[in-house]
């Protein structure tokens, strides 16, 4: 196999467009070095003057002399955006949610990555597991942050058992080297009743915080537990008086993080606050919302963002004329939520019906409330027969990652199709929900709104 990496584009007013490179050639070596991946590849052509030697289509080997400014792009894109394969899990997580689905699948649902690039580039929690010295050694010369960990535990022999994997226990020593280097990093803890619960959350916790201010912030998410669970290892769901437990331990040791550092630097998770029937906290707590990704403060954050859209309307004179009835489909999870704020809705325009629908999770099973995990299959069967009005919401969170498609492979226009009525997408804001319910509705395949 050549060596190399193949150009897919380069972009018009590129030093590459002026260098003649075409999509096809193989870019060789970068100052004498040859490019494992994309973080090599920025990392070496981050100066005022390379060299780049490249294979051309015709066999021809050029090496080219470069001047450009410091951090100026040559506008070349590569066949693959790391430069390389993904590197998937190596571990067998006890709490694994990729283990839990049903045969049957798109083949792609079943793999698991467990790649640091993709921690950098899109946020992405890993175990490090997979990780090398010459790997963190790597981050560090590059001088990449933040770095996002799923630590779960620092418990070296509870850590192996979870994971699944021998070289787990090292998390601590990793941990360690990142922060003598200055790396920012941001944790993660999944949840499981009975494993990593109670003192070692406790532990967990206060290990992690001796690495501040560079591990900047930690998440506690409960494990998700679908009915597709056989030979897995036995996990129980937690219970509400389980969750106000989590939630007594956090808080606690939030106060003591915040008077010593003046950060809270451990949150929980939404779902925490639903389960145990208490209040979400105040927009101070969160720190910055630097765990959204987590679903650390989404609800506070769309509560605020939607109010603030409210109020800018609530003097408007169409207020009280305007006339629609939506229907919003959504996890049972933020079903309650999100029917507090359509009567807050309410309050401004009276004549907007909004019917918030809780759509239980069949296909996952009831214990999995979150509104990313829904199906198609689940969406069409509880709303079949009811009356939807000129649209029906979706939140974006439904759909796999730059598709229109759902979970279960059943795409938009099959629900419009199935169901007789527009479909909007909505992003996480409150902005865009607010957008979305005063709207005059919308058009989609012949199909039209109010």
């Amino acid at each position: 196999m050549e060596s190399g990496h193949i150009i897919k584009q380069v972009l018009p007013g590129s030093i590459g467009e002026e260098l003649e490179l075409e999509p096809g050639d193989r870019v060789l070596e970068v100052n004498g070095e040859r490019i494992e991946d994309v973080f090599d590849y920025r990392y070496l052509i981050n100066d005022t003057y390379i060299e780049m030697t490249v294979l051309k289509k015709n066999g021809e080997v050029l090496l080219f002399e470069i001047d450009k400014y410091m951090d100026e792009d040559l506008g070349i894109e590569f066949e693959s955006s790391l430069m390389d394969e993904y590197h998937s899990c190596t571990n067998k997580c006890i709490f694994c949610f990729i283990d839990q689905l049903p045969k049957g699948m798109r083949p792609t649902m079943y793999f698991k990555d467990d790649d640091s690039r993709l921690s950098f580039l899109q946020g992405n929690y890993i175990t490090l597991t997979n990780m090398k010295d010459k790997d963190l050694d790597r981050i560090i010369r590059y001088k990449l942050s933040p770095i996002n960990i799923s630590v779960h535990t620092t418990n070296p022999e509870l850590r192996c058992m979870m994971l699944h994997n021998r070289f787990a226990g090292k998390i601590m020593d990793q941990i360690q080297k990142l922060y003598e280097a200055e790396t920012i990093m941001n944790g993660q803890i999944v949840l499981c009743k009975g494993v990593n619960d109670g003192k070692e959350l406790e532990k967990t916790i206060q290990d992690l915080g001796g690495f501040l201010p560079f591990m900047e912030s930690l998440s506690v998410v409960p494990v998700g537990i679908s009915r597709h669970r056989e030979g897995l290892y036995p996990l129980e769901p937690f219970d509400r008086e389980d969750a106000k437990a989590v939630l007594k331990t956090i808080h606690t040791l939030q106060d003591q993080f915040m008077e010593e550092y003046g950060t809270h630097f451990v949150h929980a998770s939404d779902e925490w606050y639903i389960l145990a029937g208490e209040p979400l906290p105040e927009e101070d707590n969160y720190d910055g919302y630097v765990q959204l990704e987590n679903g650390v403060g989404m609800l506070r954050l769309q509560e605020r963002e939607f109010h603030e859209a409210l109020e800018e309307a609530r003097f408007s004179e169409s207020s009280k004329l305007f006339e629609k009835h939506c229907t919003i489909a959504t996890g049972k999870l933020a079903g309650p939520f999100l029917k507090e704020l359509v009567k807050d809705l309410n309050a401004v325009y009276p004549n907007i019906h909004v019917d918030v629908v809780e759509v239980t999770n069949d296909f996952f099973g009831p214990q999995i409330t979150v509104s990313g995990l829904l199906t198609g299959q689940d969406i069409v069967a509880q709303l079949k027969n009811r009356t939807l009005g000129s649209e029906l919401l979706l939140p974006v969170n439904v759909l796999r990652s730059g598709e229109d498609v759902l979970l279960d492979d059943m795409h938009i226009n099959e629900i419009e199709k199935t169901l007789q009525v527009p479909v909007r997408i909505v992003q996480s804001n409150g902005n865009d929900l607010f957008d979305a319910l005063v709207s005059q509705g919308i058009e989609i395949n012949g199909i039209e709104g109010e």
